[in-house]
C-alpha cells in the first residue's frame, strides 16, 4: 500500500468530478498527469465531434462519466495505488 497524502485525496476528489462534468474533454486525464491520454481524448471530442455532429463528444462524455464514477467508488487506498503508483491510464 502507498502512503497516502492530502493532495492525492483531493486529487481523486477533482479528478472524480472532472471526469463526470467535463469527461468528454479529458480534463480529469490532464488533472492525473495523464496528458497523451487528456490530449487523445480531447481531439477526439472536438475534431471527431465536428465531423460527426458531436456523436464521438457523447461517446468521450460517457467514457468520462464511466471513469469518474469508477474513481469515486475506490477508496483513497485503491486509488493511489492503481492511478498514482501503478499508473493504470484507461478505466
Amino acid at each position: 500500500m502507498a502512503n497516502l497524502n492530502p493532495t492525492q485525496t483531493h486529487k481523486q476528489l477533482l479528478a472524480s468530478y472532472c471526469g463526470i462534468i467535463f469527461g468528454g474533454f479529458g480534463v480529469h486525464k490532464f488533472i492525473l498527469g495523464y496528458a497523451p491520454e487528456g490530449f487523445i481524448m480531447l481531439v477526439i471530442s472536438v475534431v471527431g465531434g465536428t465531423f460527426s455532429y458531436g456523436m464521438t463528444l457523447l461517446i468521450m462524455q460517457l467514457v468520462g462519466l464511466i471513469e469518474g464514477m469508477i474513481y469515486l467508488n475506490k477508496t483513497p487506498e485503491q486509488f493511489v495505488d492503481t492511478y498514482i503508483v501503478n499508473k493504470q491510464r484507461w478505466f
